[in-house]
């Protein structure tokens, strides 16, 4: 037997009422129909089961006694295969027994015949409700279940979501990984979450900054020396490769590394294997390599700057992370973690943010991505006064770059209405995250949190329908 179809969150008010008498089944149909709800109707347990492998529904409505099976054989049905469905008990020889056998076999409700109206209504309200709070329940498992596999990385938008994927399906295996992305983006942390999720999580995770240090340290802090390999080697010194030996070793900034260093990381990439400065002898190891760059370095190739072999050999999987600013969703949720986390270093008793202060993070660019965001909120909870962080206490670069109602208007400018006042805007809105995802209709509804068929209606109205 197939799997039944899923409750869907947005189909609650869908319910199937399952009864064998005809007229009960037309009568409460019609009521539930004019009540606003869509209902379809079962005369047995089979065919209700039938419906439920056809569609999602919020409520079931069952009688207890009827031919081929009982209503409790379908509860449990239910309970085992659609537990975010609510079930309504009805029976016309109502008893306390049956009443507590029907709640203990995880029925929401049990009603009685003559099924009164006003009862029957408040019943289903009450369960459509108890179905919302399952699908939200449901939710934030899902929510709590992403945030304990990467618990440093905040981030519910649907790019993140696809970022959590690749750093998962990556994790275990020895694949080398690019991560890209604008400085401030938290490369490092992706970095140092793949690794605790690997089974070298107990090994060592080595850092190194390439673009911090000059082409022959670089050489010498990778892959080590000898005493006398060049002036001021006064005694031999182990590499980062040879530290993070059985565990990963990740190189930030990679596009800054000159050609001869190119050669030597292809070879390690290649064969795991090196030779210290000053030294003939080659050395093995068994390490991770993840990369990553805020560069385009399909651009450094063509430019003849970076090797194209090289090229290839980091970019086995490229995990790319977007900016803040396509991601304005997520600016409440770092910003509130970030003041968490200040508040625990300071005595300051602060509830949060105003709303005018939370409007204006979000309006800002941010080209710093989250660590600017994050000097940000240590900065405020520096200077804040008060019980909530208000827009004085953001940075100047903030205030400045955020677009304000009042530039949108105008000085002097008088709308007939608000629909009026925020065409402009939400025409702007909507042509920048369509040109963002190349037109994708799909993803720039999601990325707004709007279906499919009302991006079509706003394009339609603002003439973007030919992008």
């Amino acid at each position: 037997m197939s799997e039944p179809k899923k409750t869907d969150v947005r189909t609650t008010t869908r319910i199937l009422l399952v009864d064998d008498d005809p007229i009960v089944r037309e009568s409460l149909s019609s009521f539930l129909a004019s009540e606003g709800h869509e209902v379809a109707a079962a005369a047995s347990v089979a065919e209700a089961i039938q419906h439920l492998h056809a569609a999602a529904f919020g409520l079931i409505i069952t009688d207890v006694a009827m031919p081929d099976h009982d209503g409790f054989e379908l509860l449990r049905y239910v309970s085992d295969n659609c537990p975010e469905t609510v079930v309504i008990m009805v029976t016309g020889y109502g008893t306390i027994a049956s009443a507590i056998e029907a709640i203990k076999e995880g029925a929401y409700d049990y009603l009685t015949k003559p099924i009164i109206d006003d009862d029957v209504r408040m019943a289903v309200e009450r369960a459509l409700q108890q179905q919302q709070l399952l699908a939200e329940n449901r939710r934030l498992r899902c929510e709590l279940s992403d945030r304990s596999r990467f618990p440093d990385i905040i981030g519910q938008d649907y790019r993140m979501s696809k970022v959590f994927e690749l750093m998962e399906a990556v994790a275990d295996s020895s694949a080398t990984v690019l991560i890209t992305g604008e400085s401030g983006t938290g490369k490092s942390l992706i970095a140092r979450a793949i690794h605790e999720r690997s089974v070298q999580r107990e090994k060592p995770f080595v850092e190194v900054a390439c673009g911090a240090l000059p082409d022959t340290l670089l050489e010498s802090e990778l892959f080590g020396h000898l005493r006398g390999a060049f002036t001021g080697a006064v005694s031999d010194k182990q590499g980062k490769f040879a530290a993070a030996d059985g565990g990963t070793i990740f190189l930030d900034e990679i596009s800054t590394a000159s050609p001869q260093l190119q050669v030597k990381l292809l070879r390690v990439l290649q064969e795991r294997a090196f030779e210290p400065l000053g030294s003939n002898e080659t050395r093995q190891v068994d390490v991770r390599v993840i990369l990553a760059t805020n560069h385009d370095l399909w651009t450094e190739v063509e430019a003849g700057r970076f090797r194209r072999d090289l090229y290839y050999r980091i970019n086995v999987v490229n995990i790319e992370l977007p900016p803040l600013r396509d991601r304005i969703g997520d600016i409440p949720l770092l910003a509130e973690h970030f003041l968490s986390r200040y508040l625990s270093k300071t005595r300051k008793q602060i509830l949060g943010f105003t709303p005018q202060t939370m409007q204006r993070l979000q309006q800002y660019a941010w080209p710093g991505n989250a660590r600017e965001l994050e000097n940000s909120v240590e900065r405020a909870v520096v200077l804040c006064r008060g019980a909530t962080i208000d827009t004085d206490d953001l940075p100047p670069a903030v205030l400045n770059g955020s677009e304000t109602f009042g530039a949108i208007l105008g000085p002097n400018e008088a709308p007939k209405t608000l629909r009026e006042a925020l065409a402009g805007p939400e025409r702007q809105i909507l042509l920048q995250t369509l040109q963002r995802n190349a037109g994708n209709r799909q993803a720039t509804a999601d990325q707004l949190g709007i279906n499919r068929t009302t991006l079509y209606k706003k394009m339609k109205r603002y003439g973007l329908l030919e992008l």
